[in-house]
């Protein structure tokens, strides 16, 4: 059947409420509006108010109450209406949320998922178009996703749920309308998602994840256009990190970009260029290449074009590799 990602979203919450009882969603706005995306529409209808919970506007009490709900056996579902506004909730993410299952030396499960809209391209305001997603993948304890398709949208959210871990969900929602022919299906396992090679290549590897993959699909046309055959993998999961696929692509091409919208440093893609130059020396041809957003806070909604990465700076990046260009910025810096 054809569904947005938005849509996907919410069937993935539905059947999670449906099928277990102590799933309970919490957020501001949630319930009789169906969330700012409206991702929870028609959920407190069916469930009751005891389950999708329109909570204050104080993100630190929504993440703490989720806190103390897993603490008697919940599974608790948090909405961040945007990326800007996880960091009041910081303290509770990294300094309780994470710890909690390591500091009780695992008597204590924190299966709570905490949804959070991220990245820009929709014109918004300052605090609503952030990639905050570097520091959650440095903080031991939790678990990030970030899909970039309809299916995995479903799928992933479905894993993140069942997950006896936190897990901070990425969701890219210049996306959420996207739709697609898809059949929803639960995940077999639960655990962490691995990455997936969405288009076979021969000569780079480019390496995204979340809102990016849509560029890098294009890429693939731009670049067959020029002779030049990429293989795409997206990440899917940014911790822990499944740099098994990548490294394997990697020693085929022996060329690796690596592209996504937060700033360029100490952002994923340094991580992963640095583990794939430490176990891929020997077969890399080119210093890996980071195409990202540029250091700064998100610029306004104007500019915003000129801070994401795009297809010409994806392209500018895959022609340095391939040793067609004679100096390289970047395309971000």
């Amino acid at each position: 059947m054809s569904t947005s990602m938005m849509k996907a979203l919410n069937q993935s919450l539905r059947d999670a409420l449906t099928e277990d009882e102590k799933v309970v969603l919490l957020g501001e706005d949630i319930g009789t509006l169906g969330g700012v995306f409206r991702i929870t529409d028609g959920l407190k209808a069916e469930f009751g108010e005891h389950r999708v919970v329109d909570t204050p506007l104080a993100e630190s009490g929504i993440v703490g109450s989720a806190i103390g709900l897993a603490y008697r056996g919940y599974r608790p579902v948090v909405e961040i209406q945007f990326d800007g506004f996880t960091y009041p909730a910081f303290d509770q993410l990294v300094s309780q949320l994470a710890k909690l299952h390591f500091r009780s030396r695992g008597r204590v499960k924190m299966p709570v998922t905490v949804r959070i809209p991220y990245g820009g391209g929709i014109g918004s305001p300052e605090h609503h178009s952030e990639s905050p997603e570097a520091y959650f993948s440095h903080t031991a304890g939790l678990r990030v996703f970030a899909p970039s398709s309809v299916e995995d949208a479903y799928v992933m959210l479905r894993q993140a749920i069942d997950c006896d871990d936190p897990v901070i969900f990425f969701e890219p929602k210049r996306r959420y309308h996207e739709k697609a022919e898809v059949e929803l299906r639960a995940p077999e396992k639960t655990g962490s998602p691995k990455a997936k090679v969405l288009n076979v290549g021969e000569d780079v590897t480019v390496v995204g994840y979340g809102p990016t993959v849509y560029t890098l699909k294009d890429a693939v046309l731009a670049a067959e256009d020029e002779g030049i055959s990429l293989e795409i993998i997206d990440l899917r999961c940014l911790d822990p990190l499944d740099l098994d696929t990548v490294a394997e692509s990697v020693k085929r091409t022996g060329k690796l970009v690596v592209v996504h919208e937060a700033s360029r440093t100490s952002g994923i893609g340094a991580e992963i260029c640095a583990q794939i130059t430490e176990t891929c020396f020997d077969y890399l041809e080119h210093a890996p290449i980071r195409v990202t957003g540029f250091d700064i806070p998100y610029p306004p909604s104007r500019l915003e074009s000129h801070h994401l990465p795009d297809l010409d700076k994806v392209m500018h990046a895959v022609d340095t590799v391939m040793r067609r260009n004679e100096t390289h910025t970047g395309g971000a810096k």
